[in-house]
């Protein structure tokens, strides 16, 4: 039995439900919200779905001692409004601070033993928190971080190219928010270092980063939220899991060199990360990984306070 929760319930958390049972991932999920109405509405809507689809899930709702046995846990809780003005994922961190801490110690209450995916935001903090307060080991908590940002920079490079974003490999890495940045020594297209494209096609390198990292926020402008994209990464993350995959990929993975969660990559499979690759980066591309993962772990450290 494949078992997942599910905890907070906003577009992301909804949205990622709604794929675990519509695609058959999950055989059991527990929905999870501090908003019972809400909580309730997705759980009877999602219910309804289950006489037309092909597969079935198990399905329950705000009980954390159902977590106990789950193989995975997703948490997804946040504050949208306080993203209201956008630009910044730091906007959540107070109040998704407190959620951390609740939410970690009643999964610990629960006695919850399996592998832990975040979504929340500041996702590498809350990453960071989670696993603290859960007392699981950092093999079993990691965050989606770079893994989305690191799709929408094949996005920008495959439209500027003209190509299809599966034959462009390579790294976003750092914070999942401002300070993240496309390590471009990485980066190939259909193998070939995008570095010399760039040269033989005047590509501006840092334009197409700029588009990687605002592209959360042009979705958030549009509709004040985002959801799909986030929600197929955790989804994909999920799957690396129950099918111990040994999928390579940047995650929200701790690097004992920063002492906190950063974006890098790594390899998921059944029993979270089962380990982190080391990068030859530029020196440059160095200067900004330690930028990145010291503020993140100074906010890691206030958040605990």
């Amino acid at each position: 039995m494949r078992k997942v929760g599910v905890i907070g319930l906003g577009h992301v958390g909804s949205t990622v439900a709604y794929t675990l049972v519509t695609k058959g991932i999950a055989d059991e999920l527990v929905l999870i919200d501090t908003n019972e109405a809400k909580c309730t509405a997705e759980f009877y809507d999602l219910l309804d779905s289950l006489g037309r689809l092909d597969t079935y899930t198990k399905l329950s709702m705000n009980d954390y001692k159902a977590l106990q046995d789950a193989d995975v846990v997703i948490t997804a809780f946040g504050d949208i409004k306080a993203l209201a003005d956008g630009g910044n994922r730091f906007l959540e961190y107070s109040f998704n601070c407190q959620q951390a801490k609740q939410v970690g110690t009643a999964l610990k209450e629960a006695g919850f033993h399996g592998v832990l995916i975040n979504i929340s935001n500041p996702c590498d903090v809350i990453t960071g928190l989670l696993q603290h307060y859960t007392g699981l080991s950092r093999q079993q908590v990691f965050g989606t971080g770079t893994f989305l940002d690191t799709a929408r920079m094949q996005r920008a490079v495959s439209m500027s190219l003209d190509q299809n974003p599966h034959n462009i490999a390579g790294y976003v890495l750092g914070e999942h928010g401002e300070s993240q940045f496309a390590a471009w020594s990485t980066i190939t297209v259909q193998g070939e270092p995008i570095t010399e494209i760039a040269k033989d096609q005047h590509l501006e390198l840092s334009e197409l980063d700029k588009a990687a990292r605002g592209g959360g926020w042009l979705v958030f402008n549009g509709k004040k939220y985002t959801c799909y994209a986030i929600a197929t990464c955790a989804a994909k993350l999920l799957q690396a899991v129950f099918s111990d995959a040994k999928l390579a990929c940047p995650a929200s993975v701790y690097l004992e060199d920063y002492g906190c969660y950063v974006g890098y990559p790594a390899v998921i499979g059944k029993n979270g990360v089962e380990y982190v690759h080391h990068l030859e980066l530029t020196e440059e591309e160095k200067k900004l990984l330690d930028k990145s993962a010291l503020m993140i772990a100074q906010k890691t450290k206030e958040g605990l306070l």
